[in-house]
């Protein structure tokens, strides 16, 4: 066994030293968003909508009132985003409003709370490395935790949305693994997944790798009561944030949020599975036979609840819905749909994480084996979910930063003793590039044209010439209205001017969604049908973006085609409100 894996945990937690690494993260993530962050552009539609939400809760919106009303008005979308995301930022905007007003208070709150987010992150991880390694490769680990480009992308200044607080919550779940916390260490994984479960049904996967590591707990040392707590404790505090977040108001079935039929779920196997600790099998077979069972009596109680969820969420959007936004949105697709120069760096750093994990599980001291194994285990499954869906790589950026961490540590003391030029440069190139999965990246990009990267050319709203955040203000020289726009910059609209929409790309506003793609697709007059239909007042069409380049593309002698050539229909009048050509406004005039 090498001395580095054998080392012990320094006698106090490096406070000032996490601190320091975090401050020196901080700083530069700063200065690298500095432009973004100047010029106020959104990462991503969500965060745009996100503030829309905090704003309307501010303004006197109800809790459990979760309708954005100024999509496909005059009903709205309810949307299926958790108020907990809600909490931070709106206590932020709401103390400083009256000290420096609300433009200010607005921009702290999105530069501060992602920052504190990663925060909380590194001082969980940080936390859990101190517990086997000393200082310097706890410091490693904030590193490597810091320089994750797809973690670093989630809590990056004005990124608002949910995601930095799953990858807490699954963090926190990690800390609930370590040896000799017994049950009380699996409640604190329960109550910390619920947290996340209650923000998105994304952490489901990581969910059931915890149950897993616990019921093999119970399997292999006969400890009934990790699992049996684990439920516990995340059904009960499921429960509580479901009452405290949603209310009794709305208790539909519905698939792509907490809500009775997964509640339902838990509730049963959680009963089941006490019941099993109660009768306490001595057979293994029996043991995973009637842990089987428990899983399948819930499973079947949520699809006779929820028969249309058995699909998942997703499964039963209109195809058109689908095939123009659903299968375009690059987060959600595998890595494969990905441009693989700019893919495979992120994939293969993390193999190389579940490899060190591998080798701590086989070669760290026998009582530290099992708690490598259930971190190799719930690492695993967060690795094979992100080969899936993209957007679930900042959780293995965040589970990778251990491994990673101390892996750089043991490069880097090469690099210091190795004796040929060639071997100091391996090393010395290899610590780049666990520390720097990105780099590989930023040098693809400049030899990759833009318009391979995933699908088609993927042009961000913040990356347009239509300028859609320095121009869509002057709409408010117009009294408020129904703007028919596409998806893409309907969040745009609704966060920086009083105008109402049709439809952005948020799936419980199908209906109105379908409607946009088809009147875009579609020949002038059926577009006009559709625009009359919603009482839209003006069109609103920024031409160089993908999603519009997609419908000109997939539908020749389209509505859209004829606002990309300045072929308008006479029921149309061009409006001037002094932005760049590709941003075109236009009054519906009958």
């Amino acid at each position: 066994m090498s001395e580095a894996l054998a080392a012990p945990a320094p006698a106090r937690f490096p406070f000032a030293r996490v601190a320091l690494v975090w401050a020196g993260l901080c700083a530069i993530i700063l200065l690298v968003n500095l432009g973004g962050i100047l010029q106020r552009k959104f990462p991503d539609p969500d965060d745009m909508l996100r503030l829309v939400q905090v704003r309307d809760l501010l303004a006197g919106q109800g809790w459990f009132d979760l309708h954005q009303y100024r999509i496909d008005p005059p009903e709205g979308v309810l949307m299926h985003w958790s108020r907990l995301v809600d909490i931070p930022l709106a206590a932020t905007i709401g103390m400083l409003t009256p000290l420096i007003g609300q433009a200010g208070a607005e921009m702290t709150a999105m530069i501060a709370v992602p920052l504190l987010t990663l925060g909380a992150i590194m001082f969980v991880a940080a936390r859990i490395a101190a517990r086997f390694f000393d200082t310097e490769a706890v410091t490693f680990v904030c590193l490597s935790l810091g320089l994750s480009p797809l973690l670093v992308a989630q809590i990056q200044p004005l990124r608002i949305d949910h995601h930095g607080w799953q990858i807490f919550s699954v963090v926190v779940a990690l800390l609930g693994l370590l040896p000799g916390r017994g049950a009380k260490g699996a409640a604190l994984s329960g109550a910390a997944l619920a947290f996340g479960l209650s923000i998105s049904l994304e952490v489901l996967p990581i969910m059931a790798a915890f149950g897993g590591a616990f019921g093999l707990r119970w399997l292999l040392e006969r400890d009934s009561r990790s699992l049996p707590a684990f439920l516990a404790a995340l059904t009960g505090s499921l429960v509580v944030l479901f009452l405290a977040t949603r209310g009794v108001a709305d208790l539909a079935a519905h698939c792509d949020a907490v809500s009775p039929p997964y509640l339902g779920l838990l509730a049963l196997v959680t009963a089941l599975v006490a019941g099993i600790a109660w009768l306490r099998p001595r057979s293994p077979a029996v043991l995973v036979g009637l842990l089987g069972a428990a899983g399948a009596a819930g499973l079947a109680l949520f699809l006779a609840s929820a028969p249309q969820c058995s699909s998942g969420p997703f499964a039963g959007l209109d195809p058109l819905v689908r095939e123009f936004w659903y299968e375009k949105v690059l987060e959600g697709l595998p890595f494969w749909r990905i441009n693989l120069l700019l893919s495979i760096p992120v994939v293969i750093g993390g193999a190389i994480a579940l490899g060190v994990l591998a080798h701590f599980a086989r070669h760290r001291a026998p009582a530290e084996r099992r708690w490598w194994l259930e971190y190799l285990l719930v690492a695993t499954i967060a690795y094979l979910t992100a080969l899936l869906v993209w957007r679930s790589q900042g959780f293995v950026g965040a589970l990778s930063a251990i491994p990673l961490g101390w892996l750089a540590l043991q490069l880097l003391a090469r690099l210091r003793t190795a004796s040929g030029n060639w071997r100091k440069l391996a090393a010395g190139l290899t610590v780049i590039l666990v520390l720097l999965p990105a780099f590989p990246a930023a040098v693809a990009r400049t030899l990759v044209n833009e318009e391979t990267v995933g699908t088609g050319k993927l042009k961000k709203v913040s990356e347009s010439e239509c300028e859609m955040m320095d121009h869509t203000a002057k709409l408010d020289r117009f009294a408020p209205a129904t703007i028919f726009a596409p998806l893409d910059i309907g969040p745009a609209i609704v966060e920086m001017s009083h105008h109402r929409v049709v439809a952005t790309g948020h799936h419980r506003g199908e209906a109105a969604m379908r409607d946009v793609i088809a009147a875009f697709t579609g020949t002038p007059e059926q577009a006009h049908a559709q625009i009359r239909r919603h009482g839209a007042r003006y069109v609103v069409i920024c031409t160089d973006l993908y999603e519009v380049e997609l419908f000109v593309y997939k539908s020749p002698g389209s509505f859209a085609e004829a606002l990309s050539e300045e072929r308008a229909p006479a029921w149309l009048e061009r409006i001037d409100i002094g932005a760049p050509e590709k941003l075109q406004v236009w009054r519906v005039k009958s």
